[in-house]
């Protein structure tokens, strides 16, 4: 992995921190773990990378929480359109991945964790009933895991259109653990196929697993101690602070 900036260590720090924040939103919210860690990732390495070490800490708590919360999956097809339709979405992204300019794919980062803060502020309140996602789960799906895929981070469209049909706390977990394990189903392979997911990459993926599966218990707890809406900001905060160094180094 090439860093970025100078001092190796001072990014290994950020990671880590950045891997403890994600591993707290997972354990509070059921999602969001690469929201918080690929950006800052790909902040002191690059966008392959920063997608690379993701792969196995999401394949890993995805399989867990997909198994845990299994008899709360919807009846019909929607979650297994959603996911597969991710399925589909993560392969495209990852040919973007292994073809696209590493400053190009930062500012898509950027852009993303931008889009998502937007909507989140713009549109707090948006709904969409449970006929229509429906419809909607196969593209919505395809669009997510082209994002998850190409730039690590698929939350402006999966847990935006998840949170959209106002599902329960179970079922939304177990809906957005399968959608996510079905992309990693696909990347893990494919991004190997294209030299993205190298020794070193994956050993640094399996040490990720350390810090974001030990902060989940911790975000756990503090999902039943602290307002969601405080903690929302507070997550928006720090992505929209993360967001502008992504461009900065882009544009630079």
């Amino acid at each position: 992995m090439e860093v970025l900036v100078d001092g190796a260590w001072v990014g290994l720090v950020w990671v880590s921190l950045a891997l403890v924040l994600g591993g707290i939103l997972k354990g509070a919210t059921g999602a969001g773990a690469p929201v918080i860690a690929v950006p800052v990732i790909a902040i002191y390495y690059d966008v392959p990378t920063a997608v690379a070490v993701m792969v196995l800490p999401n394949f890993a708590t995805n399989l867990i929480q997909s198994w845990k919360f299994r008899a709360h999956l919807p009846a019909g097809a929607m979650a297994w359109a959603f996911a597969g339709g991710g399925f589909v979405g993560a392969l495209l992204g990852t040919v973007m991945l292994a073809h696209v300019a590493p400053r190009l794919l930062l500012m898509m980062v950027a852009a993303v964790v931008l889009a998502y803060i937007g909507f989140r502020l713009l549109r707090p309140d948006w709904g969409l009933g449970m006929a229509l996602g429906r419809k909607l789960a196969l593209p919505a799906g395809v669009v997510a895991g082209i994002l998850q895929g190409a730039t690590g981070v698929s939350a402006p469209v999966s847990i935006t259109f998840l949170n959209a049909m106002r599902l329960e706390r179970a079922v939304f977990v177990a809906v957005i653990s399968l959608f996510f394990l079905s992309m990693t189903v696909v990347q893990i392979p494919s991004m190997a196929w294209y030299g993205l997911l190298t020794v070193e990459r994956g050993i640094g993926s399996a040490a990720a697993l350390v810090p974001l599966v030990g902060a989940m218990p911790l975000g756990a707890w503090l999902a039943r101690r602290i307002a969601p809406q405080t903690f929302d900001r507070v997550i928006l905060a720090l992505l929209g602070g993360i967001a502008v160094k992504l461009l900065w180094d882009a544009l630079l």
